[in-house]
């Protein structure tokens, strides 16, 4: 391999991909088409979802456990509040809904741990959790907390090989987005629910406030400047006002219809609460019934040119540079145009263009990829008890699933340089290298694997000078070329 081949192949699992392991080098030839070749198939999921609830059993374990819930309060109300061996008040409610969900939650986080460190598709799971961010949840929100794995694998993995209104469809009718953004609690002003509710308070003789049913605006306004079209585009606040309107009615099972049965989607929508009559969304009327007027405004958000510039814009940041160069953006939004919403097509434009091979081209690891790269290059198993991974990722500022934002996590490399959090990656470092097996490991051997040209001289002399083999591992994990995906 040539130094050309060589320099591209470590970009290719660094920087494209999660990080390289140990031989990955050596052995992966055609860069460019080794990533090409994963834009064509699913990420490999190496069985570790077996098992684990789809969104609609969680929603009746959570349909259970509330009528646990009323059953416990009442058979305990009266009664003094248990304590724990600390002395403190013990919350019994709390309880049950760990030995409700406990498991399963940790066994969610697990599987992205082991799919992280061991997938042989890494350029794919690597576009899996880029899009999961694009579309970011977050779990600090309790109503949305069960869902955020869940919509993962259920609305981005199947979609991140297809069409981008398939995926996009998929994540705005799952419970996760519905929940963190409010949208179950939407009605149409002038719907049918909306008018007996109004002639329920106007018989109301108490005088006490109530809360009327109407629009919420918030999933409508993230999907045009978030997932969709941008913050740049030209749109106004009636543009959004409208959309909300033609999204009433997208919502969830209730939990009554749970217990009935004959449930089989985790979305349901509900005609009395949508808004009747046509909308006017970007200068252009829907008139569809139903359901299919939010559809059919999503399906021309999905090929619109300003929802192509971002997308493109978003994956260049994302793989190439926080600044990436206008050629490639603009040459990837238009062959994600011209082959009207492949998602393949923007990620081939992208890998054809010289700026993605660029010896200038680099990203800043994030919290999440310097350990999923730490993972990966000493070969650790992850186990089955992902907290302290988890609580690393907390201490590093990026706990999984929790932005705080819609917007998701940042992906610019000011925002994760700070003296303090430098040093919280140094103790990283000594966390992860405690964790590398030792059987015949040649710490200078396996940084030349894993850093290929990327590695300094410096570098390599310091870890000649190391005193021990764990000094020599975490001077690996904690040096400049491995804290960048170069």
């Amino acid at each position: 391999m040539d130094a050309a081949s060589r320099r591209r192949a470590a970009s290719a699992l660094n920087r494209l991909g999660l990080g390289a392991r140990d031989g990955e080098l050596a052995q992966l030839g055609d860069a460019p088409g080794w990533a090409l070749a994963q834009t064509r198939r699913p990420a490999a999921e190496l069985g570790v979802f077996d098992g684990l609830p789809d969104s609609l059993g969680y929603l009746r374990k959570e349909a259970r456990l509330a009528q646990e819930r009323r059953a416990f309060v009442r058979r305990e109300a009266g009664r003094p509040v248990p304590v724990g061996k600390d002395g403190k008040p013990v919350n019994p409610l709390l309880r049950l809904y760990v030995q409700t969900f406990g498991a399963d939650l940790r066994r969610e986080a697990s599987a992205r741990w082991h799919l992280a460190a061991r997938t042989g598709t890494p350029f794919a799971e690597r576009l899996v959790r880029f899009w999961s961010n694009h579309f970011a949840v977050s779990v600090d929100k309790g109503p949305a907390r069960l869902y955020a794995a869940p919509m993962e694998r259920e609305a981005i993995r199947p979609h991140v090989h297809g069409r981008f209104f398939d995926m996009l469809l998929a994540v705005e009718q799952h419970p996760a987005m519905l929940r963190y953004l409010d949208q179950a609690q939407s009605v149409g002003p002038d719907s049918v629910l909306a008018e007996r509710a109004d002639r329920r308070l106007a018989r109301r003789a108490d005088g006490r406030p109530a809360r009327r049913l109407g629009l919420n605006e918030n999933l409508a306004r993230e999907i045009m400047e978030l997932h969709t079209l941008g913050v740049g585009a030209r749109y106004t606040q009636r543009d959004v006002t409208q959309f909300a309107r033609a999204l009433t009615g997208w919502s969830l099972p209730f939990p009554r219809e749970l217990e009935r049965g004959g449930v089989e989607r985790a979305f349901r929508f509900r005609p009395f609460a949508h808004e009747p009559g046509p909308v006017t969304v970007l200068g252009k009327v829907y008139d569809q019934p139903g359901e299919d007027q939010a559809r059919a405004i999503l399906a021309d958000f999905a090929v619109h040119p300003a929802t192509a510039q971002h997308l493109a814009a978003e994956l260049a940041t994302h793989l190439v540079s926080d600044v990436p160069p206008a050629d490639l953006v603009r040459h990837m939004a238009q062959a994600y145009l011209a082959a009207g919403g492949l998602l393949p097509a923007l990620y081939a434009a992208l890998l054809e263009h010289p700026a993605t091979w660029a010896a200038e081209a680099r990203k800043f690891r994030t919290p999440q990829d310097l350990l999923y790269a730490g993972l990966r290059a000493g070969g650790i198993d992850p186990g089955d008890r992902p907290q302290p991974w988890e609580g690393l990722l907390m201490r590093l500022g990026q706990p999984t699933f929790m932005p705080r934002s819609p917007a998701g996590y940042t992906d610019i490399a000011g925002d994760w340089i700070a003296p303090d959090a430098l040093w919280k990656r140094v103790q990283a470092a000594e966390a992860l290298a405690e964790r590398i097996p030792r059987t015949g490991l040649d710490p200078r051997a396996l940084a030349a694997a894993v850093l290929g040209p990327q590695l300094r001289t410096g570098t390599g002399l310091a870890l000649r000078r190391a005193e021990a083999p764990e000094q020599a591992l975490a001077l690996l994990l904690a040096c400049p070329e491995f804290q960048w995906r170069v």
